[in-house]
């Protein structure tokens, strides 16, 4: 039997206040970030593969878009202080 399946036949509750929430709305921010960041990069790469004449030019854009992202992660990170 699974735990929620036998949390509910005991008839008892766990409550989930507004802190917990807030680490698990920041863990499930940190992934959307984390997978952007690998592709910034892995395309950069990829990008930089095939035109070795633009690399000046791809790691700018790269940079710029691993900033972007990695500012998606620090709002996730402050969101659930602010909304708390």
């Amino acid at each position: 039997m699974s735990v929620l399946a036998t949390t509910l036949a005991a008839g008892t509750t766990n409550n989930l206040d507004i802190k917990s929430l807030g680490a698990l709305g920041y863990g499930l921010a940190a992934i959307g970030p984390g997978i952007g960041i690998g592709l910034v990069f892995g395309h950069a790469i990829e990008a930089m593969a095939r035109q070795p004449e633009a690399t000046g030019r791809i790691t700018q854009y790269m940079w710029i878009g691993f900033a972007l992202t990695e500012a998606l992660a620090l709002i996730g990170l402050v969101a659930p202080f602010i909304y708390s």
